[in-house]
């Protein structure tokens, strides 16, 4: 008997859940499709000894990387299925990996600008500070700088607060979301300055990664974070070099691992908080549907076949982790960035998306 994916809730944490849910159904909130959240064990898949081996029982047990003995966390807690719904994901570059408490009153930052601006049209967008580098290397707000838009993977450039309006009307609003099927989309090459020579025009293009690794690094909200990111980095780099998969923060040459720092997600009880993007069938280890198998879906020509999903579409996947080891990283790696599967997720898992299967974890 194949035992059940859902652990036990703590007493406490069942009340406030229950009270949530209640309020939600009076002031009838919820899942934009009013399905709820999918079945942890449909939305990703687990790793499994008989396919994957028994290292996918097994931490690394070469890791030298260990937290500070006063790096203590939340374990009891019941983590899937409590994260709100976010259509997109905007992550500003900055040059930093710490900010003010709200990263949004960065006084002068893109982020800022963002946080007064109009809603995008297309649902509730994330917005992320990142320690991305700025086009000139420095972090002043007076200067343009770069977004990486997600679930589109696609990078828009000379982002400036005084062009953030362009920027969430021409290019966000038509962008894909967490919820689109995967399909081919187009965003505008580049947005027209409304102040030629004074702002310069917005330009996009693809992101070169085929998987990103965001890591919660905010020590000014929380000191785990800013304690657990550089050793989850160090140690996620280790796993991922010998690939030929590791990218540092200049490295633009295609594929591979981007891993970027970010200001507060939520829930730094859980520390460490890992989210990772992953364009369809990333790496050609995916477990594909029978009839895609033959050409990991795609012709050589890169379109899809059988109305396959593939990398040009996008992120395929989110998945959300927390208290997340460094002695977790080479599974993370191994099964996670490049098959898409979960390894821990009944401890781990707070959310995400699957777009290719049309689920989401709210």
């Amino acid at each position: 008997m194949v035992p059940s994916l859902t652990p036990h809730m703590p007493v406490k944490q069942k009340m406030a859940v229950s009270f949530k849910s209640l309020m939600s159904s009076v002031l009838g909130r919820g899942s934009e499709n009013g399905s709820g959240p999918a079945p942890m064990g449909e939305l990703f898949t687990k790793t499994d000894p008989a396919v994957d081996g028994d290292e996918c029982l097994h931490d690394c047990d070469g890791c030298s990387v260990k937290y500070p003995r006063s790096f203590k966390i939340e374990t009891d807690d019941v983590l899937y299925g409590h994260v709100k719904e976010w259509a997109t994901h905007a992550l500003v570059a900055t040059g930093k990996s710490d900010w003010v408490r709200d990263s949004a009153d960065e006084k002068g930052s893109v982020m800022e600008a963002i946080e007064h601006a109009h809603k995008p049209t297309n649902g509730k967008m994330k917005l992320s500070a990142s320690n991305m580098p700025t086009p000139n290397d420095t972090t002043d707000y007076s200067e343009p700088t770069t977004v990486l838009l997600l679930p589109a993977f696609t990078l828009i450039r000379n982002v400036q607060p005084s062009n953030v309006g362009q920027l969430i009307i021409d290019i966000i609003d038509k962008a894909p979301t967490n919820t689109s099927p995967m399909a081919p989309f187009t965003l505008p090459a580049s947005v027209p300055s409304l102040s030629p020579g004074a702002v310069p025009d917005l330009v996009t293009g693809p992101c070169p990664h085929k998987a990103v690794i965001l890591l919660c690094s905010q020590k000014t909200r929380d000191a785990r974070c800013g304690q657990s990111a550089p050793l989850l980095r160090k140690e996620f780099e280790r796993h991922l070099r010998p690939l030929g998969l590791a990218r540092d923060l200049h490295d633009e040459r295609p594929g591979g691992v981007g891993i970027y720092f970010i200001d507060h997600v939520g829930g730094h009880k859980y520390s460490a908080n890992v989210m990772i993007y992953r364009r369809a069938n990333a790496f050609g280890h995916d477990e594909l549907p029978p009839e895609n198998k033959k050409t990991n879906g795609q012709e050589e020509n890169g379109h899809a076949e059988n109305g396959a999903a593939t990398e040009d579409m996008g992120a395929a996947q989110c998945m959300w982790l927390a208290r997340v080891k460094p002695e977790d990283c080479e599974n993370i790696v191994r099964y996670t960035i490049l098959k898409g599967k979960l390894v821990k997720p009944e401890s781990q898992l707070r959310g995400g998306f699957d777009r290719c299967k049309g689920l989401m974890s709210w």
